[in-house]
């Protein structure tokens, strides 16, 4: 009897081969078998957090408790209750069933938007196949898979505090500076409609400004005109005055001068009647004349009077024209100065609209690298994410690689064992066999020496005989 090694391999290739549908289990069972916590351990933790739970209550779940317990560990992870969904969900129904909101309950329709809040929860920790029963008949198993899920969850998210609490802070810091330059880009915008409110508003008063200096413009030249015109009547009233007031003045001295000659001459006069007629009719037609003269000297003085008379007016006229002329020449200079000040305050318009287009650009800056930082810590999270996922796969391939290398050391031990007996047996036969062979061969050798010697003998006989 010899050991057969091939033999042997192949022994042990079937008995592998026939261990094989035992060990193909999927890695799902594998990490469910590693991940699933005892009854009493999954009592204990919920009651710790709070929540009254026994192992009774997981045996036999009560759906009002379950929904209690998922509602806190949402709360708890997600801070997210049925009452935080209870706005979004009142307003998805108005929005979708408008009129007809009573079909479905409040109750029911935040238990849904709960269940769907919390099903992306479950998905996190590894719960893929969360369904709606599980909230409304709940069972031992299922509850036992999900809790123990939640819970190692819950235990590795404490060992993460530090991480997730930095991440956290980063993100909370991110949002009061969004919230910070939202609110001041308000402010901003606020200034700006303020500022574009007082341009329209200065440059309505403006162009109100600007019609009334036209309109001022125009009224003044034509005072201005209306000066001229008065002026140069006034001139040639006053020329005309000097002209009649000096014509009168030699009138009155030929006057005087004919007076004195007549009294000179009148004792002459009385010598001859006839001279005297004839003088007197002489003096009578220069008298008359002087008379016709005087009177038409006397309305000249009347009309020239009446001329200055209205000279006057026309003077206080100018005067008064002299004075609104001086108010508009102040209200212009006023106008000018307005103008100055809504130029000022048109460049100061401009330098704050630049100042608002500075602070839109920072804004947009801002925005931009609050993006960039939004995509890095997306992609720090999802490659975080990635390397969890990586290490769960490699943390359950190593655990189904040891405990096949477990399961392959314990067959290789029990095969060892009995290659170890079937040795010592092979041993202790291969020991007898030599034995035997050992005193088969002496006997043999025995036997040998005595065919020998009786070949010896026969030959010896037989050379005899012949």
């Amino acid at each position: 009897m010899d050991y057969n090694a091939r033999a042997s391999q192949q022994f042990r290739s079937q008995g592998q081969t026939s261990r094989g549908p035992g060990q193909g289990r999927p890695k799902q069972d594998d990490s469910d078998a590693f991940m699933r916590l005892s009854d009493l351990e999954i009592a204990g933790c919920i009651s710790d957090i709070g929540v009254p739970f026994s192992r009774e209550d997981l045996l036999k779940p009560q759906p009002q408790q379950i929904q209690k317990v998922f509602e806190w560990f949402a709360e708890l992870l997600m801070n997210i209750t049925r009452e935080t969904v209870e706005p979004a969900m009142r307003a998805a129904a108005e929005d979708v069933c408008k009129e007809h909101m009573d079909i479905i309950p409040p109750d029911t329709r935040n238990l849904m938007g709960f269940y769907a809040s919390l099903k992306k929860l479950l998905v996190e920790c590894g719960i893929n196949d969360f369904s709606f029963s599980d909230l409304l008949r709940p069972t031992h198993d299922r509850l036992v898979r999900i809790f123990s899920y939640i819970i190692n969850f819950v235990r590795f998210r404490e060992t993460q505090t530090a991480t997730i609490d930095e991440h956290f802070n980063k993100i909370e810091s991110t949002k009061a500076r969004i919230d910070t330059l939202y609110i001041e880009n308000q402010d901003m915008e606020a200034r700006l409609d303020e500022m574009r409110r007082e341009r329209k508003m200065m440059e309505s008063q403006a162009k109100e400004k600007m019609k009334r200096n036209e309109e001022l413009k125009a009224k003044l030249l034509e005072l201005t005109k209306g000066q001229a015109k008065v002026a140069e009547r006034m001139e040639k009233a006053k020329s005309e005055k000097e002209r009649l007031t000096g014509v009168l003045e030699e009138k009155t001295e030929k006057c005087i001068a004919l007076r004195q000659d007549s009294e000179k001459l009148r004792p002459y006069a009385q010598q001859s009647s006839a001279a005297l007629q004839a003088n007197l009719t002489e003096l009578s037609e220069n008298l008359a004349r002087d008379k016709g003269l005087t009177e038409a000297l006397e309305k000249r003085t009347r009309a020239l009077q009446t001329s200055a008379d209205t000279f006057g007016v026309v003077s206080n006229d100018v005067t008064s024209c002299i004075k609104v002329l001086e108010e508009v020449s102040n209200e212009l200079q006023k106008e000018d100065e307005e103008n100055l000040d809504g130029a000022k305050r048109r460049d100061a318009l401009s330098e704050r609209g630049n100042n608002v287009r500075d602070v839109e650009r920072t804004e947009a800056l801002l925005q931009r690298q609050l993006a960039r930082w939004m995509e890095r810590t997306e992609i720090l999270r999802k490659g975080s994410n990635e390397k969890a996922d990586a290490a769960k796969k490699r943390m359950e391939e190593l655990r189904s690689v040891h405990k096949k290398l477990t399961e392959e050391r314990g067959d290789k031990g029990r095969e060892m064992e009995r290659r170890r007996v079937r040795i010592e047996q092979t041993e202790k036969k291969m020991a007898d066999l030599k034995e035997n062979i050992e005193t088969e061969i002496h006997s043999a050798h025995d036997e040998y020496l005595k065919m020998d010697s009786h070949i010896k003998l026969y030959i010896t006989e037989m050379e005899q005989a012949i």
